[in-house]
């Protein structure tokens, strides 16, 4: 609720509060479970979206989407609001959009894994001191190579190029281990499981999303339902401080304003700095410190100050204080420090206050208008002009769907970066490699040709001279036959010219029968006629046979 250009929010002695030029000194609302918590983040909410002011809010429990509908008037606010003298209560709705990293409850948030970086990353993952080293020499080899890391998918394929190509990259970046490479591996794969892999993508959150007015120049209300993202702490606090960190790297240098350009409340601000790494808990300290300037208050709601370490503690100037319940020295010790950094008010003891403080009634001190921390006050908080009860999914899906936001992150956008890159690379060198393969097959497939072709012309010629050696043998063979045909001629010539010789031996002697037959009737004359025809005959005889062996020879 708005009074003279101030958050009224709540009212002891008197009315309390908050002054909007000095909002962006951050605050802290602390107190027990169901001490009002809630009511007083919903206070302020309403306060600063009333004055134009675009607030940020992590609803832990679900039960802050009422701001989207109008309260209603009760017999106990009546009562409440009469004791604290106020009257002209309006209640009303207020501009609000919801998020949510899963996307069920709310439009999608999500990030890149370049812009939450290693260090953020390395404390999500819950790496050692080595593997958060190894998981920056991936990044770097990443930058140095143009490969962008968008969601998952593109880290884990920077994990595998990097532990694939480890030796090459050992002299320029330094030692990967495969083991610490397999570890962040494994740690990868747990938050996917835990919905990494929908935080991580694109379209990634644009903050000035979160820094706009609706038309009536009230500041949205933007609700981060975390109910879900709760039930997993170390994604829930990373979150946080990516958003941080991104807010201190976006928003320009604004110096002191009359009101803040963006208010942020995290709840439950204890999973900030439970078991935080020291450089996680310096990183958010520099940003509490230094976001200021950029016109940008940061509210944390937690059970105990003591959750919050004292470098953090040191820059909230804007304290609401609800119970605190002590049954144990350190819970007493807790109250004592919690009562020590307020500035006392004469009329009651801080201490005995702190454990005193009724439901929706808190010890208040913000910071007047020089600066200085205002005597701490107990006071009643106002009630919330919006519904403290929270809407039904139908309601919440109406708003989601009638923001003029709609459809600007509800599409998941994998565009070209390291996973695809790398694949493109993997695919080449695949084929280069295939095509290399093929190269040494037909190089082999030539070799084992012309070895075959050798093998064939050996064959060829071996049986070519098989031939020639067949032929030639085949030709002595035949030389052989005809020289020996040409024996046989010539002995059967030789056996023919006996044969002829014989019978003209045997022609020219007379038979003995003849003779005999003849013998007695021949006349001597006869006698000496054949007797001399028969050694004429002879003689002629000799003469022809000569000849022809003459002829022969």
């Amino acid at each position: 609720m708005i009074q003279n250009n101030k958050i009224l929010m709540g009212k002891g002695e008197r009315y309390v509060y908050l002054n909007p030029r000095m909002a962006n000194r951050h605050g802290l609302i602390a107190g027990a479970t169901g001490t009002g918590k809630t009511i007083t983040l919903e206070v302020m909410a309403e306060a600063f979206s009333e004055i134009g002011v675009p607030v940020f809010l992590a609803d832990v429990k679900g039960d802050i989407s009422g701001l989207a509908r109008a309260g209603q008037m009760t017999e106990a606010l009546q009562k409440r609001l009469g004791k604290m003298g106020i009257e002209d209560v309006t209640f009303k709705s207020f501009p609000v959009r919801f998020w949510d990293v899963y996307g069920e409850a709310g439009h999608p948030v999500r990030t890149t894994i370049s812009e939450m970086g290693p260090l953020l990353l390395s404390r999500l993952l819950g790496l050692t001191e080595v593997q958060e080293g190894v998981l920056n020499i991936v990044f770097r080899i990443a930058d140095d190579r143009g490969l962008l890391l968008i969601d998952l998918k593109d880290l884990k394929a920077m994990l595998q190029y990097a532990g694939q190509h480890a030796k090459e990259f050992a002299l320029q970046y330094g030692t990967m281990s495969q083991q610490s490479l397999g570890a962040i591996q494994r740690s990868l794969l747990a938050l996917e499981d835990q919905g990494g892999d929908k935080f991580f993508g694109e379209p990634d959150l644009k903050i000035q999303d979160w820094m706009q007015c609706d038309s009536d120049g009230r500041g949205y209300v933007n609700i981060l339902h975390c109910v879900r993202l709760f039930q997993h702490p170390l994604l829930y606090s990373t979150f946080i401080l990516w958003l941080l960190s991104e807010l201190f790297e976006t928003l320009p240098e604004a110096g002191d304003m009359d009101k803040p350009k963006m208010v942020f409340f995290f709840d439950e601000a204890h999973l900030l700095f439970s078991d935080a790494p020291k450089v996680l808990v310096q990183k958010v300290e520099q940003v509490v410190k230094l976001i200021r300037s950029k016109g940008v208050g940061v509210y944390f709601i937690s059970q105990s100050p003591s959750d919050l370490p004292n470098t953090v503690l040191a820059q909230l100037s804007n304290r609401v204080q609800h119970a605190l319940r002590a049954y144990t020295p350190a819970e007493l010790k807790a109250v004592r420090a919690a009562a020590q950094s307020f500035r006392p008010n004469p009329n009651f003891k801080t201490e005995d206050a702190i454990l005193d403080l009724g439901v929706g009634e808190a010890l208040v001190s913000f910071l007047d208008e020089d600066g200085k921390p205002e005597v701490v006050e107990r006071a009643k908080i106002i009630c919330p002009q919006s519904s403290m009860s929270a809407l039904d999914d139908a309601q919440r899906k109406d708003i989601i769907i009638s923001s003029n936001l709609y459809g600007k992150y509800e599409m998941f956008v994998d565009r070209q970066s390291a996973y695809e890159d790398l694949m493109e690379q993997q695919q080449q060198e695949q084929q280069q490699a295939e095509y290399e393969r093929e190269q040494q097959e037909n190089a082999r497939r030539q070799a084992e040709y012309e070895r075959e072709q050798a093998k064939r012309q050996a064959e060829w010629e071996k049986q070519q001279a098989k031939q020639r050696a067949e032929q030639q043998r085949e030709w002595e063979r035949q030389q052989k036959e005809r020289e020996r045909e040409r024996e046989r001629e010539q002995k059967e010539r030789e056996r023919k010219q006996r044969e002829w010789e014989r019978q003209m031996k045997s022609a020219t002697r007379p038979s003995s029968t003849t003779t005999r037959r003849t013998s007695s009737t021949k006349s001597p004359f006869d006698t000496i006629t054949n007797t001399t025809m028969n050694t004429i005959g002879r003689e002629l005889g000799r003469s022809l046979v000569r000849g022809l062996m003459g002829l022969l020879k």
